[in-house]
């Protein structure tokens, strides 16, 4: 089954921290190669821009309405994901913490649409 880890962080620039973010990178390069030898498939995964890059759309009653920023005010926002495809929650939930994050990881099954078609 797929499933997305969704790791939260408090916002970094990681640009003016390039030690930090070099040393960060290598853990995520530990991680995707646990996940290798595990025989857990990495679909994809991305690192994500701060939230201030963020363009946000709400509906307002019929329409939608384009805003600059992030949805809410957080203390943590989320810096990227992985996309893995694990036998069972179990081994979805033993990838989460050997996975680098700030604060949080979220782990979500993703549905198979194909069920539906």
């Amino acid at each position: 089954m797929k499933y997305m880890l969704m790791l939260f962080e408090p916002e970094t620039d990681w640009e003016a921290r390039p030690d930090d973010l070099a040393a960060n990178l290598a853990e995520h390069d530990v991680f995707s190669a646990w996940l290798k030898e595990r025989g857990i498939a990495e679909v994809g995964g991305e690192a994500l821009r701060g939230p201030s890059t963020a363009t946000t759309l709400r509906k307002v009653g019929d329409e939608m309405v384009v805003t600059d920023g992030p949805f809410a005010e957080l203390k943590e926002h989320l810096g990227g994901f992985y996309i893995i495809d694990a036998k069972d929650l179990d081994e979805a939930i033993e990838a989460a913490r050997r996975c680098p994050t700030g604060t949080v990881t979220e782990i979500r099954p993703l549905w198979d649409m194909t069920d539906f078609t």
